[in-house]
C-alpha cells in the first residue's frame, strides 16, 4: 500500500471505538514487560478464549510469543496516564504504576476496570502483527467504566456522561461528519448552522438522537467535541461528533471541511469551533473545547503516540 492509502486505512480501522487494554508478561530474566493495544477481543466462552495483537516490531515481541503466560489489564477511565507510559519507549514502564503478580505470574495492575490472566492458547502470524490468542485462568472486574479510544483520542463515557446537564438552558448540536464533510443546514435567517435542539426533559442523549433521526443521514453520536456556555444567549452549548456512514440529507447538504470555509454559518462560536474542526480533522488530532463563546482553551483528548493504538 501506498503511505497515503496506509494512513487513509488507519483512520478507517480508527472509527471503531475500542477500550485501551495494557497487555503484559514476563521476560527471560523475570522482569515485568507489557505494551499497550486497543486490538482486543473476547473470541469464545466454551473454551474461555481471548485475542490482542502485538507488532512483529515491538521490541516485546519475541517475549509475548514465546511466553507460556500473559495477562490482559482494561484500563479504567482515569488511567490515560498507564495507557500512555506503556505506548511510549522507556527502560522501566512498570517504575511508575502499581502492579502485583496475578495468579499465574503474570503482572496485573492496580486499579483497572477488568484483567485477564491467561496461557498462551496459539499464536496466529498476522501480516506485520502476530495474533496472541489466550486461553482465560483467571480474571476479575472491578465496575469501574473503562477508558475509551476513538479517532486517534481518548474517551471517558462515565465522565462524559456526568458532565451532560439537561434543562431548558442546554443547547445540543450534532457534527455530523461524512467523507471530510460536515452537515449544515439554514439556520431560519439567512445563513447555515449545525443541526441543533434545546434539550427537553428526555436529556441530552434523548435531544441528540432526535437530530441524527431528523437529518436522515446513517450516523452514530460519538464524543463531546465542545462544550461551551453563550453567556449572551443564556445558553450551555453541547457539541457532539457524530460519525456518519451515508444517506442523503432531509435538510440541508455537506459542507467541506476546510479552513475559511464557513463564512455562511451565522454563529460566531459555531463558526469558530467549525474551522477548528477542519484543521484537527485533516492533521487527525482532535480535542474537546471548554469555556464560553469568546475565550476558553482546547484540552487534547489524548497525545499523539508511537505505540499500539491505531
Amino acid at each position: 500500500m501506498t503511505l497515503e492509502n496506509r494512513r487513509l486505512l488507519r483512520d478507517a480501522f480508527g472509527t471503531f471505538m475500542t477500550g485501551v487494554t495494557v497487555v503484559t508478561t514476563l521476560d527471560g530474566a523475570g522482569a515485568p514487560i507489557g505494551f499497550t493495544a486497543n486490538s482486543f477481543s473476547s473470541v469464545s466462552l466454551e473454551p474461555p478464549l481471548l485475542l490482542v495483537s502485538i507488532a512483529k516490531t515491538s521490541s516485546n515481541y519475541a517475549w509475548f510469543v514465546e511466553t507460556k503466560h500473559f495477562a490482559v489489564n482494561v484500563l479504567a477511565e482515569g488511567q490515560k496516564d498507564v495507557s500512555n507510559t506503556f505506548a511510549k519507549p522507556s527502560e522501566d514502564r512498570f517504575s511508575s504504576v502499581q502492579w502485583q503478580s496475578g495468579p499465574h505470574g503474570s503482572p496485573i495492575i492496580s486499579s483497572v476496570s477488568a484483567w485477564f490472566d491467561c496461557s498462551l492458547h496459539q499464536v496466529v502470524d498476522a501480516g506485520d502483527h502476530a495474533i496472541l490468542i489466550g486461553r482465560v485462568e483467571a480474571f476479575d472486574a472491578s465496575g469501574q467504566s473503562g477508558l475509551g479510544y476513538y479517532r486517534g483520542s481518548y474517551f471517558t463515557p462515565a465522565q462524559a456522561g456526568a458532565a451532560l446537564a439537561s434543562g431548558p438552558a442546554v443547547v445540543v448540536s450534532a457534527l455530523i461528519e461524512q467523507d471530510g464533510c460536515v452537515l449544515l443546514q439554514d439556520d431560519g435567517r439567512g445563513g447555515l448552522t449545525l443541526p441543533t435542539a434545546r434539550v427537553g426533559a428526555k436529556g441530552a442523549t434523548a435531544a441528540l438522537q432526535a437530530l441524527i433521526e431528523t437529518a436522515g443521514v446513517q450516523a452514530v453520536p460519538g464524543f463531546i467535541y465542545s462544550v461551551y456556555e453563550d453567556v449572551a444567549a443564556g445558553q450551555q452549548h453541547i457539541a457532539f461528533l457524530c460519525p456518519s456512514t451515508g444517506g442523503t440529507p432531509a435538510k440541508g447538504g455537506f459542507v467541506e471541511l476546510v479552513p475559511n470555509g464557513f463564512d455562511d454559518v451565522t454563529d460566531p462560536a459555531m463558526r469558530i469551533m467549525l474551522e477548528r474542526l477542519a484543521e484537527e480533522a485533516r492533521v487527525g488530532d482532535y480535542g474537546i473545547y471548554f469555556g464560553n463563546q469568546n475565550t476558553g482553551r482546547v484540552a487534547p483528548v489524548a497525545p499523539k503516540i508511537e505505540g499500539k493504538l491505531r
